[in-house]
């Protein structure tokens, strides 16, 4: 990050490091908190309401399953949102890719909340639904990677882990807040859920877009891209035209492998702990469904706390390091995780804060400064974002769709095939710390 101050167009003032980095802070979060009080909303909704809602026609399992397979349908759009977001980000900017996908993913969740159900539309109403999931989907599939790279690139050496690890915090306030909410809406009487009160969280987002539009409209473009800027106009018409996502694959393919690799198994174990155990508790073991909602809350809470410690750790002991005793640490927990899912309330809310609170902050956490030294600056969103969205579609998706086949599948709704899922997701986070290639665009510990 240079040192110089950035003139601030509505305030014909200079601005201090301190003022962007406080603009640049209150972006990043507030889209990440946005993204995931979206898709952590729809995820817990998928799981309790939307069969109902949208499948009336099916029994009540096979619309959980087609509800889930809504929920997988925007992990399926997100790459493509990575790619085509991820190429503008290289060429227009990310501060203006921030805005839009902001803009784009919030409105889709607003008007997920206006869909008339299947009673009024009969198979209108799903098929809307899975259109407005697309959108949805291609809005996060690059929100994640422009606010990190932004973060990242506002940062100097010594706070790289520190702010890149702000998206990963407003993902946990973007968590809280939707399962506060979904905690909330939980212990209201079924008829008045399913009824009317389900699509109060998801229209409130309309309000949410108003004030991020307006926050991210304020943080300055970064040094790193103006300078990409510069230099492309001096170009060749060659040059300039060449597409990021080509570059890409030529120069920094084994980045992508990294990231993706990362993406899957973080994805498969994240989504499991988050959105497969609500589905798992209420379904298979009929707890009641405020009790996964409330453990999820207090994991996110703690989680709050846990993620800008982990950062601090990232810029002390380096990234990778923190990534790869994260992959240790959910390795061991994998099996342990459904022995605290048949232990009674207090042994529920205590596994999902160690899974939620603790294991999946130490391995999102570091990710900001990690994905990002993976690449060139010419190809850091491109590569970010297709990497971590391919990962993420294939494995956040998937897994819990898998998780609830498997369990579905067997006489005593075993879980051990669950947990194989996790141990591979551990696995494939550890291997991505192993072949990190950031010493290859960054010499600094990050």
């Amino acid at each position: 990050m240079s040192h110089t101050k950035l003139e601030d167009p509505t305030e014909h003032a200079p601005l201090s490091e301190d003022a962007i980095r406080r603009r640049v802070g209150a972006a990043t979060i507030i889209g990440s908190a946005l993204e995931w009080y979206d898709f952590y909303l729809y995820a817990a909704m998928a799981a309790l309401v939307f069969g109902d809602i949208f499948f009336a026609q099916s029994a009540s399992a096979s619309g959980t399953m087609a509800a889930f397979a809504t929920f997988a349908v925007g992990f399926i759009a997100r790459p493509f949102g990575g790619i085509l977001f991820g190429h503008l980000g290289d060429r227009i900017g990310r501060k203006k890719v921030m805005v839009i996908t902001f803009a784009l993913m919030g409105v889709s969740t607003g008007l997920i909340g206006l869909l008339p159900d299947y009673s009024q539309i009969g198979m209108l109403a799903p098929i809307m639904l899975v259109i407005f999931r697309v959108f949805q989907g291609l809005g996060s599939g690059a929100e994640y990677s422009s606010a990190a790279v932004v973060a990242y690139e506002h940062a100097t050496a010594e706070r790289r882990g520190r702010q890149g690890a702000w998206p990963a915090l407003g993902l946990n306030i973007g968590l809280l807040a939707s399962s506060l909410t979904v905690a909330a809406l939980t212990t209201l009487p079924e008829d008045v859920l399913l009824g009317w009160a389900w699509r109060i969280p998801f229209i409130a987002s309309f309000a949410l877009v108003g004030v991020g539009m307006w926050v991210r409209g304020r943080v300055p473009e970064t040094d790193e891209f103006e300078e990409l800027a510069k230099k492309r106009a001096s170009e060749t018409t060659a040059t300039k035209t060449q597409i990021p996502f080509i570059q890409l694959i030529r120069t920094d393919w084994r980045g992508l492998l990294v990231v993706m690799s990362l993406a899957l198994g973080y994805n498969a174990l994240s989504y499991i702990f988050k959105t497969f155990s609500l589905a798992y508790l209420t379904k298979f073991r009929d707890v009641a469904a405020n009790v996964g909602a409330i453990g999820i809350t207090i994991a996110s809470a703690v989680a709050i706390v846990t993620v800008p410690l982990f950062g601090r750790a990232s810029d002390k002991y380096g990234s990778r390091k923190v990534i790869l005793a994260g992959s240790l640490a959910s390795a061991l927990f994998a099996f342990p995780f459904f022995a605290f899912m048949h232990a009674g309330t207090v042994g529920i809310i205590l596994g999902l804060v160690i899974a939620t609170g603790i294991l999946a902050p130490a391995m999102f956490a570091p990710q900001g400064a990690f994905l990002s030294k993976q690449f060139a600056a010419s190809v850091r969103v491109s590569g970010v974002g297709t990497g971590r969205e391919f990962g993420g579609a294939i494995s956040g998706g998937l897994a819990p769709l898998a998780a609830l086949a498997i369990v579905g599948a067997s006489a005593t709704h075993a879980t051990w095939g669950v947990s194989l899922i996790l141990l591979v997701g551990a696995v494939l986070v550890g291997l991505a710390g192993l072949l990190d290639q950031g010493k290859r665009h960054s010499h600094d510990r990050n």
